[in-house]
């Protein structure tokens, strides 16, 4: 499979230095399966908490692009109004994947239970049209 590709994310350097045994997900990094099912590519895309609002799918030229975003502030005050505690997260991922192989006004997705499921039909490819020109 050539299509589905996808780009931007670490390096193979990275990749060797990162710790094995981490289980917290990297920034800018978004677990995805791809399985091709025949007449269409199933993609899972793994984005635990996360909301529905927070993840974005766009197709801009023949690339799928999904990026997610949130932020969460957690504030503890005394009874003054004074900060005893205060935290902050900040979470972002953004993957492409090309899609030129894929009917893109055909595309349905899901977010169910922090997986983001994408069916992408693929193109139904036509049989060369051959036909006989008239000579003049």
């Amino acid at each position: 499979m050539y299509g589905l590709t996808p780009f931007g994310h670490t390096s193979l350097f990275n990749f060797f230095n990162d710790d094995f045994f981490n289980d917290t997900m990297q920034t800018n990094s978004c677990r995805t399966d791809i399985r091709d099912t025949g007449d269409k590519y199933v993609m899972e895309a793994e984005l635990a908490g996360f909301n529905r609002e927070d993840i974005n799918i766009d197709i801009k030229d023949s690339y799928l692009v999904i990026s997610a975003e949130h932020k969460k502030t957690s504030d503890d005050k005394n009874d003054n109004g004074k900060y005893i505690r205060r935290e902050r997260s900040y979470s972002s991922y953004k993957r492409s994947f090309d899609i030129s192989d894929v009917n893109t006004d055909n595309i349905n997705a899901e977010y169910k239970n922090g997986i983001l499921k994408i069916d992408l039909p693929k193109k139904q490819h036509q049989e060369p049209v051959s036909r006989r020109l008239e000579i003049k």
